[in-house]
């Protein structure tokens, strides 16, 4: 039997359900047999890192859903269009609607390998026009009433402080911080390495006040918390009881300090990764080294925070400008 071919696999995909009749394999969770099946074969043979997976599936719920009763293998061009409109009317974000075909031709082309499907009528929906939004960048003084949040007396108020330091002066995403282990930080030498997408690693400065923070963490109130744990934890953040600070933890906390600092209710972890993007580039970064440091594959991804800092110029000038 020649060797199965191998897909090209770059963003999360979405999935179809198939006939009751239809030759699947088993499944242990709550999804579609198929699904499980494409998972599986995302991580085993194509090697991608669990949190991309993860966003598979999660989306290949939703074309399921709409999938309802329809019979997979008879899904013509029109009704899948059908299904880009109903993406539309969730109020998905253009990215968001964008992925979805994308994935949902990577997944139809999966089942065509697996000669589920005879031909693949996904490859003929044209893929959606990305309009390119200006994500949220909070300003340097913003950022600094931010840091401020975590007080001392507060819970945790170190470990706080050095998780948003950390997310600002690397330009990380939440999922890479909370898997960020100590031996991955070199204070001395003042870098740290993230493993990115695809368990890629790249080495990211540290600047003074994150090394200052990230020690004050380690000295002060680590150590109690690792004691809690069974063993000596790797990872840097720990929760209280001594376990990986979850990203979904993260995620709350910097909602929680950004309300406290009176910064729009849009702020995220990512939105620090936006605002360190922007602000080194305003300072006169290369964007090649804007692109290594935030771990793009491609450096088109980077060049949207070129557009921010052109955007605020252009509000400069509206402003100030006679004729602006």
């Amino acid at each position: 039997m020649p060797p199965r071919k191998r897909l090209s696999v770059s963003a999360p995909a979405k999935s179809a359900a198939l006939d009751d009749d239809a030759r699947a394999p088993s499944a242990g969770t709550g999804d579609h047999p198929w699904v499980v099946a494409f998972a599986s074969y995302l991580s085993g043979e194509c090697h991608l890192a669990a949190n991309t997976v993860i966003a598979y599936r999660r989306d290949l719920r939703r074309f399921i859903q709409w999938l309802g009763k329809r019979k997979m293998q008879a899904l013509s061009i029109n009704e899948l269009a059908v299904y880009a409109g109903w993406l539309h009317d969730q109020k998905l974000a253009p990215a968001s609607l964008a992925r979805h075909l994308v994935s949902l031709k990577l997944f139809f082309r999966y089942l065509q390998l697996e000669g589920v499907l005879a031909e693949n009528a996904a490859e003929l929906l044209g893929s959606q026009k990305l309009w390119q939004r200006v994500p949220v960048v909070l300003a340097p003084h913003q950022v600094n009433r931010l840091f401020e949040c975590p007080r001392p007396g507060d819970p945790s108020w170190r470990r706080d402080r050095a998780m948003l330091e950390l997310l600002y002066a690397t330009g990380c995403r939440a999922s890479e911080l909370s898997t960020l282990e100590v031996r991955d930080v070199h204070l001395d030498a003042g870098y740290c390495m993230c493993r990115g997408k695809g368990d890629k690693q790249r080495m990211v400065p540290l600047g003074r006040r994150a090394v200052e923070a990230v020690t004050a963490y380690q000295e002060h109130e680590r150590p109690a918390a690792a004691a809690h744990a069974g063993s000596l934890p790797p990872w840097l953040l720990l929760s209280r009881t001594g376990r990986r600070l979850r990203r979904e933890r993260i995620w709350e906390l910097v909602k929680k300090y950004a309300c406290e600092a009176g910064a729009p209710s849009s702020v995220s972890p990512h939105t620090l990764r936006h605002s360190f993007a922007t602000h080194v580039l305003a300072g006169g970064a290369d964007l090649r080294q804007v692109q290594e440091m935030l771990g793009h594959a491609s450096i088109a991804t980077t060049q949207i925070y070129t557009h921010v800092d052109l955007a605020r110029l252009k509000a400069v000038h509206r402003k100030f400008h006679p004729r602006g």
